[in-house]
């Protein structure tokens, strides 16, 4: 009845259902664990915005890499500005999603140190290969408020470092090469500044972090364990309708062949008259 099943196509068939159940399974747990990362980083983002600000040397130092733990977090730097040595991050989009730039200014700590402000994002010039107009910093001793993090990276970013930039323009955020280029000893990391809030608006300030939205991750792993049940349901109702119409099929050629008029029930064959009665009604 199911001899149909060794058959190359049904072979083929079931060697794939077989190949798509955890596949599928594997791809339902993948966004599935994305989900739990996003409310992992939200919670992260939530409590560490809510978190009292602290001095950013207790949480970093020179060569310092930021861990994950304390990203986002509030910080304060009491120091001036070092325009002469102020830099700006191309290739950046501001809230509207308009490109420009980040402009990134040291700032010196009273013990000599240094520590990266990401000051806010302003419009790129009308050549890239242009300094964009950048509005200066606050003179004098300032405190500044802001966030705390890592070192960008290529590898995290997925920004490449380009090399032969115009002067003073670079497409990552690194202390170390930073520090190369002040001569200073730089703080791991950087902090983007929330306080004191530029006069005029600009350099625009970068908004805080989304930590509400948890996307569609779930959702979607939900549909690949859906579709990995549904493989074997779909293949069920495949054989089981293969079996239907194979039976339809033998049954009808069973009845045509009974019914060709042979002598294997067919009609009986018509009366032969014989040569009396024949020479019985034919007039002399």
């Amino acid at each position: 009845m199911y001899r149909f099943l060794l058959s190359r196509q049904w072979v083929i068939l079931t060697l794939v259902a077989l190949v798509l159940i955890p596949v599928m399974i594997e791809l339902g747990f993948w966004q599935f664990h994305r989900h739990e990362r996003r409310v992992a980083q939200n919670t992260l983002i939530a409590d560490n915005l809510e978190a009292a600000p602290v001095p950013v040397e207790e949480l970093t130092s020179p060569g310092h890499v930021v861990p994950r733990a304390d990203y986002w977090r509030r910080v304060t730097a009491t120091g001036t500005f070092d325009t002469a040595h102020e830099v700006v991050v191309r290739r950046r989009t501001s809230s509207d999603e308009r490109v420009g730039a980040h402009v990134l200014t040291p700032l010196v700590l009273k013990d000599g140190t240094v520590v990266l402000v990401n000051r806010g994002w302003v419009p790129a010039a009308a050549n890239q290969r242009d300094y964009p107009e950048v509005p200066p910093a606050p003179k004098g001793e300032v405190t500044v408020s802001g966030r705390l993090k890592a070192d960008e990276t290529t590898g995290a970013s997925g920004i490449k470092d380009l090399k032969g930039l115009p002067d003073r323009q670079v497409m990552l955020i690194s202390s170390a090469q930073q520090a190369e280029l002040i001569g200073r000893e730089v703080l791991g990391g950087y902090v983007e500044q929330t306080e004191p809030e530029p006069a005029g608006g600009s350099p625009e300030q970068i908004p805080e972090p989304d930590h509400d939205s948890i996307g569609a991750h779930m959702a979607y792993a939900v549909q690949w364990w859906l579709f990995a049940a549904g493989v074997p349901v779909g293949w069920i109702v495949l054989v089981r309708r293969e079996k239907r119409d194979r039976a339809t099929a033998a049954a009808t050629a069973s009845e045509g062949d009974g019914g060709d008029g042979g002598p294997e029930g067919g009609a009986p064959d018509a009366p032969q008259e014989d040569g009396s009665a024949m020479r019985a009604t034919s007039p002399r």
